[in-house]
């Protein structure tokens, strides 16, 4: 079970470290609106775990970043819209973050960041040059190099989301993804993620795809 206080405490103190003047709403509110968001329904692996551990992944990797709290802003706005039928949630919860940011205190510089770094999440390759957005893709892939029965639990919930997918099309669409991951040049960016969760990321991505193709 996920601390709501202590993400809210986490919250607080990202924003804090970002805004600029005195005069601004109570920063509660945003968070609470955020954490209503990823308490939704239709979540089953885009939920509050999912949150934190990206949230955690993040500190882990902050030394990479030229910008950790706006990492960290990406990673609480980065899946904040989420309609499992829907394809354009990634531009919708960077839209959200340029609006509620701005409201907040955030200035604009690091609003444009945050909604970049959410876009990014579309197609999680990252520039070699672009240190904040290696940080927050590694993050939120990070769940692809868990040991075997955390991989399997999130492939679970990531089906039940898309339960409503009859089972062809979805084996069909989520092999597209997993060979769309395994294309890519190197699915971490960050020296720790790269050494630390690479290999075994791309066993359990093949792994997947096998059974998919069975």
């Amino acid at each position: 079970m996920v601390d709501l206080d202590a993400l809210r405490t986490r919250w607080l103190r990202t924003l804090l470290s970002v805004r600029e003047g005195t005069r601004h709403p109570d920063p509660d509110v945003y968070a609470d609106a955020l954490l209503r968001r990823w308490q939704e329904p239709q979540r089953h692996y885009h939920t509050l775990t999912h949150l934190a551990a990206v949230l955690d992944h993040v500190d882990t990797l902050q030394a990479y970043a030229d910008d950790p709290d706006a990492v960290r802003l990406a990673a609480w706005f980065h899946d904040a819209v989420y309609l499992p039928d829907r394809s354009e949630n990634e531009e919708r919860s960077a839209g959200l973050a340029e609006r509620a940011l701005p409201e907040a205190g955030v200035p604009e510089r690091t609003t444009a960041e945050v909604a970049r770094l959410v876009r990014l999440t579309v197609t999680h390759d990252p520039a070699d040059d672009d240190r904040n957005g290696q940080v927050l893709c590694d993050a939120d892939l990070a769940i692809l190099a868990s040991a075997p029965s955390v991989y399997a639990a999130y492939t679970a919930a990531v089906r039940e989301e898309y339960h409503f997918v009859p089972n062809d099309a979805f084996r069909a669409g989520r092999a597209a993804v997993l060979r769309q991951l395994l294309d890519l040049p190197r699915l971490f960016r960050t020296p720790h993620g790269a050494e630390r969760w690479e290999a075994t990321a791309r066993y359990n991505l093949r792994g997947e795809l096998e059974l998919l193709s069975s």
